[in-house]
């Protein structure tokens, strides 16, 4: 059994499907899932997404398509790294009382 790996595409136009990447992606491996990010606000593309797949597809997805054109743009595709927990706004030093 092999490993799932999970790719990061930016630079996808902002009319490009997830059945276009699957089936781009699919030529390489086998695709497990695709999520076109989109806006909360206007559930437009936000212009990337995230591709599941099997290791050895992923690796060759990443070598073949990385700068290949999609929907008229030069697609980035890199292994996807984990999301950074974001700071709590604010911060700055305790309370300073007299």
């Amino acid at each position: 059994m092999s490993l799932s790996k999970r790719l990061y595409i930016g630079n996808i136009s902002f009319s490009t499907t997830e059945e276009e990447l699957r089936e781009v992606f699919g030529k390489h491996g086998t695709v497990d899932s695709v999520s076109v990010i989109t806006d909360r606000d206007t559930g437009r593309s936000r212009g990337f997404a995230f591709i599941e797949m099997d290791d050895s597809g992923a690796a060759a997805a990443m070598e073949a398509l990385d700068g290949q054109e999609l929907g008229g743009r030069p697609l980035r595709v890199n292994e996807a790294r984990e999301r950074q927990p974001r700071g709590g706004g604010g911060g700055g030093g305790g309370y300073r009382g007299r």
